[in-house]
C-alpha cells in the first residue's frame, strides 16, 4: 500500500472519529439535561454515564489517529521547522538526520505529557469535594 493511500485512510478515519465526537459532544450538551439531572435519562437505551464514557473513547482513538498523522509527517514538520523558523548561520539550510528527527519527536512527547501530568496533577489537587449543610 503507497504512503498516499495510508494518509487517504488515516485522514478519512479522523474525519470519522472527529465528526462522531462532535456528534456525540452535541448529544450529551443539548439533548440530555445538565450532569446530575439526566440521571435516570437515556437515549437509545445508553444513559448519561455511557454516552460520556463513549465520547471519552472517541476522544482517545482521536488522540490516537492525530498522532499517527502527525509521527507519519513527522519529515515534513522537522524540515519546515528547520528551514523557516530556525535562524539560519552563512545562508547555510541546516537539515537533521533520521536520529535528529526522532530525538525532537520524543524530545517533545515527554515535555507535552509531562505539562498534561503537571495540569492534571494540580487540577487534582485543587478539586474540592462539596460543602454539606447542616
Amino acid at each position: 500500500m503507497s504512503r498516499t493511500v495510508v494518509n487517504f485512510w488515516l485522514d478519512t478515519l479522523m474525519f470519522i472519529c472527529f465528526s462522531s465526537l462532535v456528534w456525540c459532544a452535541t448529544v450529551l450538551r443539548f439533548v440530555f439535561p445538565p450532569g446530575p439531572e439526566a440521571r435516570d435519562w437515556s437515549l437509545w437505551g445508553w444513559s448519561y454515564v455511557r454516552w460520556f464514557d463513549f465520547q471519552y473513547l472517541l476522544l482517545c482513538v482521536m488522540v490516537l489517529l492525530v498522532l499517527l498523522h502527525v509521527m507519519l509527517h513527522w519529515s515534513w514538520v522537522c524540515g519546515i521547522v528547520t528551514v523557516k523558523l530556525l535562524p539560519k548561520t552563512d545562508q547555510w539550510k541546516r537539515r537533521w538526520d533520521d536520529g535528529q528527527r526522532t530525538l525532537a519527536g520524543v524530545g517533545l512527547l515527554i515535555v507535552l505529557l509531562n505539562v498534561m501530568g503537571i495540569g492534571l496533577a494540580v487540577a487534582a489537587l485543587m478539586v474540592r469535594e462539596p460543602t454539606s449543610w447542616p
